[in-house]
């Protein structure tokens, strides 16, 4: 304890100045909107097709993939997390002799783990292509011409899964370290890509619904070999050691605990993934209108979610390593600053909305019947920053703190109140039910993490939110 203590004393404290914040927050902000920017180009290059049938079945088909790869994107959040944690620790140990050996193997172990955990899984999805794709649009209550549509994306979608989910474990494996402007290289190469290949089969090769999978499943797989060339550069080594496993890194016990943490973060990110497939499907039984609408309309929600994870990253890497160096005094700070952060770029993000949602949704569809729906709605998207910024803020804190247990328990207590909350107010309302129903998850998000928050901050004790070292 004594020695926990000292460490703070010994060298130089964490920078949680509001320019600090920014910085970490700026780069990955621009970083992520270029993720959300390649399902709104694919969806804004479909809606104007003149075809409700195929806007529809990209509405379905971006859902299903969101409830399949999103249920996974614990390797983004166990590698920051963890990365961030392992970066304070050595802070704590740094040798100035010894610096790049002590930080490249248990940094570069974390990033080798992450990455053959998403090759695994993605192997097996893209097994089970044919029963994923089926089982999927039937549990989404497709109808056969939106259906048919959103096969045909997946089809070729689902042959970029191994690069998506590494994609995640890049993503997470940066942040953690604060080496956002990594992330901001390979996500806006990924993104660029995607728009001129997706432009380029869709136009020039007149290849259609095909076309537009095609141009994000090759930007995703160059994705990927752009980051491993990052990753070598930012841990100055050769292309050997970066394929090479260091085995004390790779012991039962480590092993474990990532298994432990990503089951937690499973759990969590697999509720949120149903509940927003349950809201698709519940867009898809009131048909294709209202489908292809909210389609339209959700993805505000992606773009925000994006924008505000920049200040999520911040939250996670600052409170990561805090935690790492047991210095809760300053881990109260980061809460506090990091969500001034937070709120204020929900404020701005809500005001942009509303002067360019009129433009937003010329720009997505030429179907006059989706347009005068989702701008009837449109209102309950341009609030959706500020509904959702606490649950996105407290996300980064608890990622960055490891708590998976906590993770996983708000998650259950969401479920157990969202979807009958949904379903009464679906049944009640019907198109507004289901836009309350989104502002619901949102803030249940908020106010039950909030609680846990709360709690340890009244007994003076953050460690009980974190697993055994």
């Amino acid at each position: 304890m004594s020695a926990n203590s000292s460490i703070p004393n010994a060298m130089p404290p964490i920078d949680t100045s509001y320019k600090r914040i920014i910085a970490i927050a700026l780069p990955v902000l621009l970083a992520n909107l270029a993720m959300p920017l390649q399902s709104v180009i694919d969806t804004a290059i479909v809606g104007n097709m003149n075809d409700t049938a195929k806007l529809a079945g990209m509405g379905l088909a971006i859902q299903l993939l969101s409830l399949l790869l999103v249920s996974f994107n614990f390797l983004q959040y166990a590698s920051s997390g963890l990365s961030a944690q392992a970066l304070g620790q050595l802070a704590n140990h740094a040798d100035n002799n010894n610096h790049n050996a002590t930080t490249a193997s248990p940094l570069l172990s974390i990033l080798q783990r992450a990455l053959l955990l998403a090759f695994l899984i993605g192997a097996v999805l893209l097994l089970a292509k044919p029963w994923l794709i089926n089982v999927g649009l039937q549990a989404l209550s497709a109808n056969s011409e939106s259906g048919l549509a959103a096969k045909t994306y997946l089809d070729v979608r689902f042959w970029g899964v191994i690069a998506e989910l590494m994609n995640f474990a890049f993503i997470g494996w940066f942040a953690g370290q604060g080496k956002t402007r990594y992330m901001l290289y390979q996500q806006g190469f990924i993104a660029i890509l995607n728009i001129v290949l997706t432009l380029f089969f869709v136009f020039i090769m007149q290849m259609g619904l095909v076309g537009v999978a095609l141009g994000t499943t090759i930007a995703f797989w160059l994705g990927v070999l752009l980051a491993l060339w990052l990753s070598r550069h930012h841990l100055k080594i050769s292309w050997a050691a970066l394929f090479k496993a260091d085995r004390q890194h790779f012991t039962k016990e480590k092993i474990l605990r990532l298994f432990s943490l990503n089951k937690d973060i499973f759990v969590r990110t697999l509720i949120l993934t149903l509940s927003f497939a349950w809201i698709t499907r519940l867009s898809a039984q009131s048909g294709d209108v209202i489908l292809a609408a909210n389609a339209i309309l959700l993805q505000v929600l992606s773009i925000s979610a994006f924008a505000l994870d920049g200040v999520a990253v911040s939250a996670e890497t600052l409170s990561g390593q805090a935690a790492g160096r047991r210095d809760w005094p300053r881990f109260r700070t980061i809460i506090k600053r990091t969500g001034v952060v937070s709120y204020g770029l929900a404020i701005m993000l809500s005001a942009i909305w509303w002067l360019a949602m009129p433009t937003y949704l010329d720009f997505m569809t030429n179907i006059e019947s989706v347009f005068a729906l989702a701008y009837e709605y449109h209102l309950y998207a341009v609030l959706l920053p500020l509904v959702g910024v606490g649950a996105y803020w407290l996300d980064g804190i608890f990622f960055g703190l490891t708590a998976g247990n906590v993770i996983r328990n708000a998650a259950l207590i969401l479920a157990a109140i969202f979807f009958p909350l949904s379903w009464l107010l679906y049944q009640q309302w019907d198109m507004t039910g289901i836009w309350l129903s989104v502002w619901c998850l949102l803030l249940l998000r908020l106010i039950i993490l909030g609680g846990f928050l709360y709690r340890a901050h009244q007994s003076g004790s953050y460690e009980r939110l974190q697993p055994e070292a």
